[in-house]
């Protein structure tokens, strides 16, 4: 491979760091609709209706969140926005063991995942920037897109 410079092992830890973020968040988005239907019964309006709320109040969050982003330390806030999705969707296992799971619950957790998957992705993308040579952006950035459509084509049904 002639001409052809590793873009670093740091850059290895951040795009699997990535990778398994952006599997995990199409996994949970795809499991929220299979819950509702199979666990709590949900006819049709309301598997819309969750389809579409984290990703609508995701989206409307992410016009606040890109300024918050911007002025922190890349690293912490994509370590915090992960264990966020951790906590909220650990909560829906713990919630359905305990006999405590409600729709309102997917609800509530579709949006604080579909933020924090929006956080998420602005600290990443800053991140990279900072850890990656400028002549190496396109093809850093080429591999992040690569993940993410991957993870659009075999994560929802």
């Amino acid at each position: 491979m002639v001409g052809r410079r590793p873009l670093g092992r740091q850059f290895g830890w951040l795009w699997a760091a990535y990778a398994v973020s952006t599997f995990g968040t199409w996994l949970a988005f795809d499991a929220f609709a299979l819950i509702a239907i199979l666990v709590l019964h949900a006819g049709p309006t309301e598997v819309s209706a969750l389809a579409a709320t984290g990703l609508a109040v995701g989206a409307a969050v992410a016009v606040p969140l890109g300024p918050w982003v911007e002025f922190r330390r890349k690293r912490p806030v994509m370590v915090a926005m992960d264990l966020i999705r951790f906590v909220a969707l650990m909560s829906v296992p713990v919630a359905y063991a305990l006999g405590l799971l409600s729709f309102v619950q997917l609800l509530i957790v579709s949006v604080v995942v579909g933020a924090a998957d929006i956080a998420f992705n602005a600290a990443s993308g800053a991140y990279l920037k900072a850890l990656v040579r400028p002549e190496d952006l396109l093809v850093a950035n080429g591999r992040f897109e690569s993940t993410t459509w991957t993870a659009t084509v075999l994560g929802p049904p």
